[in-house]
């Protein structure tokens, strides 16, 4: 096998040996890469891929946190308004993304409930991703509508309409829209070139497929979860949930705490 053909096949092996968490040689394929995480709303990344994505910037990675809409309906409380609502959410996903180790957080702010997988938004995150040019995009599963049994629940589970908008939206910017030139040709002439995002990532809810280990970074991700205040009357019941959850993924690959994802590699 020709010198550069083992290296190539080496390097791809490091990678997954090192994201399943097990790194003998101390090498790190995140080193010098660049992630995009998309969600609906404040919150929706550090309940679904903080823990991978303060692992990932530990190891050298350039993280981004991309929120469509403004969490403005997320309260029950009667003095709350929608506008101080999403002035709080704003400002409590910039302290969360802080602790991770986020590089900057961008905010679409689409009204939250409203968020349509249209060809505005589309464009909006395809003009993120060739602005910042991530090598991995994570997202949530947009084929993942509801589910009789969640873990850490005493119940079922409807995914969100937002999270579904935000998921597919950002699957169709990552293939075929951000990497085919004539699509939003008015980029071009702003200076941002077409992209192939190489890898996509979608949170996990039932189908085991690609965990990574965040047993050295669980913590951060309980303490970015803390600091969504508003969201939260019992935080306590929250990590619970959280903790539950992280353990039942982990324990699937012998770790303590495990993120779950459909891994995808884009052609």
């Amino acid at each position: 096998m020709p010198t550069g053909v083992r290296s190539s096949v080496a390097e791809r092996y490091s990678y997954k040996v090192d994201v399943l968490g097990s790194n003998p040689s101390g090498r790190t394929y995140m080193k010098g890469k660049t992630v995009l995480a998309v969600g609906a709303h404040p919150d929706d990344m550090d309940f679904g891929a903080s823990g991978t994505i303060a692992r990932w910037v530990s190891e050298g990675a350039t993280c981004y946190y991309l929120i469509c809409t403004d969490g403005s309906r997320g309260s029950s409380d009667p003095q709350m308004t929608h506008k101080r609502l999403a002035e709080i959410r704003n400002e409590e996903q910039k302290k969360a993304a802080k602790v991770l180790g986020v590089k900057k957080v961008f905010f679409l702010n689409h009204t939250d409930t409203q968020l349509v997988a249209d060809l505005v938004l589309k464009e909006e995150i395809v003009r993120v991703i060739r602005k910042l040019r991530p090598n991995t995009v994570i997202t949530m599963d947009p084929t993942f509508y509801y589910t009789t049994e969640m873990i850490g629940f005493d119940s079922g589970f409807v995914n969100h309409t937002d999270h579904r908008a935000a998921a597919l939206a950002t699957m169709d910017s990552c293939f075929p829209l951000a990497r085919d030139r004539l699509t939003f040709p008015e980029h071009e002439k702003e200076g941002l070139k077409p992209h192939r995002v190489e890898e996509l990532f979608f949170v996990g809810f039932e189908k085991k497929d690609f965990i990574v280990d965040i047993t050295k970074t669980f913590e951060k991700k309980i303490k970015a979860l803390s600091l969504h205040k508003s969201q939260f009357d019992n935080f306590k019941e929250v990590e619970k949930r959280v903790t539950l959850r992280a353990k039942f993924w982990g324990k699937l690959k012998g770790y303590k705490f495990g993120e779950n994802y459909t891994r995808i590699k884009l052609p």
